[in-house]
């Protein structure tokens, strides 16, 4: 069911590779809302995966953009206020990558190197992005930004790592432009603290299936999806939430609030199995 909520609006949608991307999906329902939209990720990923497909679904326009790059952003926002005809009205912010997690480095043995490509890419694109947008007046007046955020900002899980630092810091960004943009512009900033979300970058979290599994028996109503991160993606981009900004909120079934299910503690009383430790070492692993 449709709504027009984002009917005459322009949108641009970060991060969307393949359709399993949270990106994708908010792109789909955005267009089924009224909006037209861009779509932008790297170059590689435009190439690698099929955002042009979802282009042509949604009659998108795409214009590769590396978000850590000023350069990059502003071509982006400045053609894609030409392709859609006026200033930008939402902007889904989905960036998030982990060179240690890839390389499978633990919290207590980062790669500083890589831990900076972490907090470049999944946080300080978000601020790049945003200041571009803002310094060429892009956004429209009671626009709506948004960014993909994990509750491992606020609370520690194994196998997260580095990205829950990222996270902090992306959270972080949107509390402080949030006020800057919405006194000047009325422009809102938050974040939407999704469930654990089968995707293409949440598959490299370690221990990524025990982690869903999990939050899905705790949570009281199970996890959230990517298409329901889609429509409340949309309330936030619509004229319905013109209020509401610098806020990180929580969709994730109620995940966040709480402490122990009977489902987990059912499920915890069924075995119990030796902590992860290091075969050759015989050492605890705790990152």
């Amino acid at each position: 069911m449709t709504y027009n909520l984002l009917k005459g609006k322009r949108g641009i949608i970060f991060g969307a590779l393949n359709d399993q991307s949270i990106a994708w999906k908010v792109a789909e329902r955005a267009v089924e809302e009224g909006a037209q939209i861009v779509l932008t990720n790297t170059a590689v990923a435009c190439r690698m995966g099929t955002i042009a497909e979802l282009a042509e679904k949604t009659n998108a326009v795409v214009i590769p953009a590396d978000a850590t790059s000023v350069e990059d952003l502003t071509n982006l926002f400045e053609e894609s206020v030409k392709a859609l005809g006026g200033k930008i009205d939402f902007v889904l912010h989905s960036c998030a990558m982990s060179v240690n997690m890839r390389k499978k480095r633990t919290y207590d043995d980062l790669d500083y190197s890589f831990l900076d490509k972490t907090l470049d890419i999944s946080a300080i694109s978000f601020h790049k992005m945003i200041q571009v947008a803002k310094k060429l007046d892009a956004i429209a007046d009671n626009g709506s930004i948004l960014a993909l955020t994990y509750v491992a900002s606020h609370r520690t899980f194994f196998g997260y790592n580095d990205m829950a630092d990222a996270k902090a810091l992306l959270e972080s960004i949107a509390r402080s432009f949030g006020y800057i943009y919405g006194r000047e512009k009325g422009v809102r900033v938050n974040c939407i603290s999704q469930s654990p979300t089968p995707t293409t970058a949440g598959g490299g979290i370690k221990g990524f299936d025990g982690m869903l599994d999990y939050a899905d028996r705790m949570s009281p109503l199970g996890n959230a999806s990517a298409d329901e991160c889609a429509d409340y993606c949309v309330v936030m981009f619509s004229d319905l939430t013109r209020k509401v900004t610098m806020q990180t909120l929580f969709h994730d079934g109620g995940f966040s609030n709480m402490g122990m299910s009977l489902r987990g503690m059912t499920q915890y009383n069924k075995s119990f199995i030796p902590e992860n430790t290091d075969k050759d070492t015989g050492k605890i692993i705790y990152g």
